[in-house]
């Protein structure tokens, strides 16, 4: 399976629904959608089964600029911290 996007817009901001495998080819079209979405953003991981270490990456870099990650697998999550560690120690 390959990544699908589902886009939610509300009056307080909009939800980016992910699912499937998320690889570093699509992170533009992240990019795009994130761009075009309402202030707050809200990331919905429920769905997805896969990611590689540039989307974990990018998913860190959107949780500090202050968009919402839920429903992140714990191995997500804890490779994020992970990842977002290693950077600061750099």
């Amino acid at each position: 399976m390959t990544l699908k996007i589902q886009k939610i817009s509300e009056e307080w901001g909009s939800t980016i629904r992910l699912i499937g495998r998320i690889r570093s080819a699509h992170l533009p079209e992240l990019k795009e959608q994130l761009e075009n979405a309402a202030p707050r953003i809200v990331l919905d991981l429920e769905d997805v089964s896969l990611v590689d270490v540039e989307v974990v990456r990018f998913l860190g870099d959107c949780e500090a600029g202050g968009a919402q990650v839920l429903h992140c697998s714990p191995y997500i999550r804890e490779w994020m911290a992970r990842e977002m560690g290693a950077e600061n120690t750099r």
